[in-house]
């Protein structure tokens, strides 16, 4: 069975093993930004607003960082005003983990998703970790190409995922070693993370995380999860497997009490970082607005234009929550 969720925020932050992961806060502040988007940037939206036919809006304003990217900014802020008028007690937020709420990287050096962070660690064998690299190497341009479909990529997906997990249970990994392994690996939240939760908490607005990484490495998160024997060793992955392109509510989370229990919550606030990552909130009953913001963290020339087509806010090399963490402010105002 699929480790459960957070259904309200309080449960989460302690069960984070990541807690100790080098918080975000404990190292300098780090932006890296993205300043020469033009054509979509916010220079573009603050050019528009001298026009007095331009959109007249504090709104965009509030949320025009330096990495910011938008098609349409019209139609976010009619999502956004949309979603002000409903209230809170409509709103639920539905996030991806990797590279989401975690960096992508810190002073130019890659921080690891939680599945890398086992793969990397000295838990598994040098053998091993070639083997997974070779099916990163092979599988990961594929996860990642523009040019492929959804529907093309998911049998590829479902294959490297399965090998990997296959690689790893031959490993008979601990789980009493888990914990030391995360606290020594280089994985950080984004600056801001704990701001975000906050904001969660303090107006009880449900957050659901969905990862293709691993349960045991973050728990209360829908993701894979490892079964081990009485012994504590590593022997089998349990329930639905989840990867970057079945990342759905209405698969994963169907045989819980999810949705009654989120029932009147139609507005949804999307953070990812994938294309595939849009299907998180497919399950939704009666979606009234949804807002989607992704994290375009690599390749950004070869994908700006897809993640622009496909996400209503676009965030170049944004290590920090600062836009998440604006929107929510927003959407806890009443609509003027």
């Amino acid at each position: 069975m699929l480790t459960h969720i957070i259904s309200f925020l309080g449960s989460l932050l302690g069960t984070f093993y990541i807690h100790k992961c080098k918080r975000a806060n404990s190292k300098p502040n780090f932006f890296h930004f993205i300043n020469d988007f033009k054509q979509h940037g916010c220079s573009k939206i603050k050019n528009k607003m001298k026009n007095k036919k331009a959109i007249k809006t504090s709104i965009i304003k509030m949320i025009c960082f330096p990495s910011v990217c938008m098609r349409d900014p019209q139609r976010v802020e009619e999502i956004i005003k949309a979603m002000q008028k409903a209230g809170t007690s409509t709103i639920q937020v539905i996030s991806d983990f990797d590279m989401t709420l975690t960096r992508f990287d810190y002073n130019g050096k890659r921080c690891p998703p939680s599945h890398n962070i086992l793969n990397n660690s000295r838990l598994i064998s040098e053998e091993c970790k070639a083997q997974l690299k070779d099916l990163l190497n092979t599988y990961h341009p594929i996860e990642i190409d523009s040019k492929q479909t959804a529907e093309e990529k998911l049998p590829l997906m479902v294959e490297w995922w399965t090998k990997a997990h296959t690689l790893l249970v031959q490993q008979r990994i601990r789980k009493d070693l888990l914990q030391d392994m995360v606290k020594e690996s280089d994985a950080m939240l984004k600056e801001g993370y704990q701001l975000f939760f906050d904001h969660l908490q303090e107006h009880s607005i449900p957050l659901l995380i969905f990862s293709a990484g691993l349960g045991d490495v973050l728990e209360e998160v829908f993701s894979n999860s490892m079964d081990f024997d009485e012994t504590g060793v590593l022997k089998a992955f349990k329930g639905e497997l989840i990867h970057i392109y079945n990342k759905r509510e209405g698969g994963a989370l169907l045989n819980t009490g999810h949705f009654q229990e989120l029932k009147s919550r139609h507005n949804i606030l999307l953070v990812g970082d994938s294309l595939g990552d849009l299907t998180m909130a497919d399950g939704v009953h009666s979606m009234e607005n949804i807002l989607q913001i992704g994290f375009l963290n690599d390749k950004v020339e070869e994908r700006k234009t897809s993640y622009l087509n496909a996400y209503d806010i676009v965030l170049v090399k944004d290590e920090t929550m600062e836009v998440p963490n604006a929107l929510l402010k927003l959407l806890l105002r009443k609509c003027q």
